[in-house]
Parts: C-alpha cells; sequence; structure tokens
C-alpha cells in the first residue's frame, strides 16, 4: 500500500501499467505473475507438507503429522539469525514475530478500509486531510472523483492544498 503507491508510474514492474489507489492493484497485475507466484508457493507448500506430514501409506491414520516434527519448524535460516541461541530466547522471539504480525494485520486492514470508503491513493488523502482538514478532503474527492488518473489528480490537488496552506502563513 504505502510503497506501491508512491512508486506508480515508475516502476519497472508491469510496464508501469498498476495505477491508482492499492485497493485496485490487484486486479491490474498481469496473469503470468499470478502464475509465477503459484509456482513458487507449491514448491514452498510441497516441501513443507513432506517435512512436516506422515506418509499415509506408512501410517494407520491419516493427517498425521511426524513425531520429530513442531509446527513451524522448517529450518530455514539462511542468515544464521538463531545460531548459538537458547530455546527460551527463541520462543520469544517467535511470539514477538506473530504479535507483530498480527498488528501489521490490523494495521493494514485499517489502510484498506480507508482506500475503500473514499476510493483515494492512502498518503494523498492523509496529507490532504491533515493540511485543510475535511473540508480539503471533500474537495478533492468531487474533483478527482471519476477521473482518468485518480492518483494524479490526488497529488495535483495535495499539490494545491500545500501552496495554499504555505500562501496563508506568509499573509499572517
Amino acid at each position: 500500500f504505502l510503497v506501491g503507491e508512491q512508486v506508480e508510474g515508475s516502476s519497472f514492474l508491469f510496464d508501469s501499467e498498476v495505477t491508482g489507489p492499492a485497493i485496485n492493484h490487484f486486479q491490474q497485475v498481469p496473469g503470468l505473475f499470478w502464475g509465477l507466484i503459484a509456482a513458487v508457493i507449491f514448491a514452498a507448500e510441497s516441501t513443507r507438507v513432506q517435512k512436516a506430514w506422515a506418509n499415509p501409506f506408512e501410517s494407520d491414520k491419516l493427517f498425521l503429522l511426524k513425531d520429530d516434527y513442531t509446527p513451524g519448524e522448517l529450518e530455514f535460516d539462511p542468515l544464521g539469525l538463531g545460531n548459538g541461541k537458547d530455546a527460551a530466547y527463541l520462543a520469544d522471539m517467535k511470539l514477538k514475530e506473530v504479535n507483530n504480525g498480527r498488528l501489521a494485520m490490523i494495521s493494514i486492514s485499517g489502510m484498506i478500509a480507508q482506500e475503500l470508503v473514499n476510493g483515494l491513493n492512502l498518503i494523498p488523502a492523509d496529507e490532504v486531510l491533515e493540511m485543510g482538514k475535511a473540508d480539503a478532503l471533500l474537495q478533492m474527492e468531487a474533483k478527482c472523483a471519476g477521473a482518468v488518473d485518480e492518483a494524479a489528480c490526488a497529488k495535483a490537488f495535495e499539490a494545491g492544498e500545500r501552496a495554499a496552506v504555505f500562501a496563508s502563513t506568509l499573509v499572517q
């Protein structure tokens, strides 16, 4: 969300065809990209299944985890960050990672909700709201709604708002 909207039109990815609010970027990405992503996910998941799950033809029940497997333990530490650390420290770090991931999911859901409500790019909308309060955001929505490139419209409006705020500080 935050990065995608700021590099819009200048990115080497997808021939700079992905534009507008980040909430609409998903639908604009070409199908080939999603095929490649699916292949990478398939490879990662098949590796995980082979490490974690017992062979159903060799066990008396289906869907059994191997006895020596702990969920989440895939022995993936390419930088060696866990080397030489005790088990209590690693358990604490894993808990912190899970909690920070949950906080990030809550945060991104707020960003998604904001873009769904007003249909504008996240950062310019916040900056305009901060500079000119609610009236400025309503003006920007009215002028940019249905524009060919809403992001460019929002950025132009944001620049105008900044100029107006700057000019008002000079008069005082």
